[in-house]
């Protein structure tokens, strides 16, 4: 599981706005689009055989423990439907140090549902494989 934060709108990559001009030609005009466009937070919940869950966080809203609880709730039905047959003795967590995730009730939950969940050193040099494998795909879309 993991956060990211996706806008409103496509921007171009530097690739993207390359243009072949003359030496002399003007420079193309380009509007500006701010950054105020919009955005919104999407936890996404995935595994090896790719997504599983995306929910989108409503405006004004803070991810929080009975929010990521009930995340936890929804991705127990999903896990049943979707990987019918593959989850057997639980599922294993490779969380963040987030506070929404690390907080007591939020263990409860897991426990309850008989998952367990990976300890992610803190101040650790090595990225989620998620910021590798999942979040450059999804923003270039």
């Amino acid at each position: 599981m993991d956060e990211t934060w996706l806008y409103h709108y496509n921007p171009e990559t530097k690739q993207q706005s390359w243009e072949w001009q003359h030496s002399g030609s003007p420079r193309p005009k380009k509007f500006r689009v701010q950054k105020s466009a919009g955005r919104v937070l999407a936890s996404i919940f995935w595994d090896q055989d790719g997504i599983l869950l995306i929910d989108y966080l409503p405006k004004g809203h803070t991810i929080n423990a009975e929010c990521y609880s009930s995340l936890l709730v929804q991705l127990k039905n999903i896990l049943k439907e979707k990987r019918r047959g593959k989850v057997t003795k639980g599922v294993l967590f490779l969380h963040d140090n987030a506070p929404a995730q690390r907080t007591l009730a939020t263990q409860k939950k897991l426990a309850y549902q008989g998952s367990q969940c990976l300890d992610h050193p803190p101040f650790s040099p090595d990225l989620a494989p998620s910021d590798y494998h999942l979040f450059p795909g999804l923003k270039s879309n």
